[in-house]
């Protein structure tokens, strides 16, 4: 199964089997941080279903970082960042990635929504996070510039909340509805529904009936958008043309795919790649 793609089974474990991770109860700090340095040459690194007893921010700086929980799944490109609520129950995979966390106690930031959402990540923040790491979430003290600081960043969080990114892709409790997001991804391609309908052996009436009542789209549009995501987690890697992207995801012309990766991003291709940079975790 490729990585980021639908799996066998789209929602969590019973809350009972769901394991709590507890990264504030260290030192009993309210918040702090947390960089994950994943090895190039690893495999994708899946976490196991789990939730936090705080909220956690996490920005990726390289590679491909994939959230999925019981409503979504979410992709997440280098420069930007992804918010997981307190006790949200959710799995991580980490594809080379390198990785930023800050953690807050949830009285830091107010979040009664109870699910995870992309966020744009400005300058400011992004340096604001970098400069976190000096104040780990394990620590055993604390001291008032960490406190003051960790207000200042749980304010422009809580701001941040409010532009969230549409860039990720539904889950299905339906086996069927499943199997036909697993091929989809696997194969962006070369995928019409008539392939994927021989596939998962059902008439495209019904795969067209039960996918919107499964997942609140079409399937034309599940396609589109996750031929999307796919393509921004490629697109980063300047050996890659813009060419070859739009051909894995299954665009004929670069033309068409610049169109349809500006609608969905807001930038084109070229403007998007730029933006990435060559950040380093001070």
């Amino acid at each position: 199964m490729a990585a980021g793609s639908a799996g066998t089974a789209a929602f969590p474990p019973s809350a009972a089997n769901v394991r709590r991770v507890a990264p504030g109860r260290y030192g009993g700090m309210a918040a702090g941080s947390y960089a994950y340095d994943g090895d190039l040459r690893d495999l994708p690194r899946e976490m196991p279903w789990h939730s936090h007893d705080l909220h956690q921010l996490e920005y990726a700086f390289e590679g491909v970082v994939m959230v999925e929980t019981a409503a979504a799944r979410y992709r997440l490109p280098p420069r930007q960042a992804v918010w997981i609520p307190a006790g949200l129950a959710h799995k991580s995979t980490f594809a080379q990635a390198r990785t930023v966390s800050v953690f807050f106690e949830p009285s830091l930031v107010h979040d009664r929504s109870g699910r995870a959402r992309v966020l744009p990540v400005e300058p400011v923040l992004r340096e604001m996070m970098i400069y976190a790491l000096r104040w780990r979430i394990d620590r055993t003290s604390s001291d008032p510039l960490a406190d003051g600081y960790f207000e200042t960043l749980a304010h422009l969080v809580s701001d941040s909340l409010r532009y969230e990114l549409p860039f990720f892709l539904p889950t299905s409790t339906d086996p069927l509805i499943t199997a036909v997001m697993h091929y989809t991804d696997d194969h962006l391609d070369t995928v019409d529904l008539q392939q994927v309908c021989e596939a998962v052996r059902i008439s495209e009436r019904t795969l067209r009936r039960r996918f919107r009542a499964s997942t609140g789209m079409t399937w034309r549009q599940y396609t589109l958008h996750s031929r999307m995501l796919h393509a921004m987690t490629m697109i980063v890697d300047q050996d890659a043309t813009i060419t070859s992207v739009a051909t894995s995801v299954g665009f004929d012309s670069a033309s068409a795919f610049s169109r349809a990766f500006q609608g969905y991003t807001g930038r084109t291709p070229t403007a998007f790649r730029q933006e990435k940079g060559d950040s380093e975790i001070a």
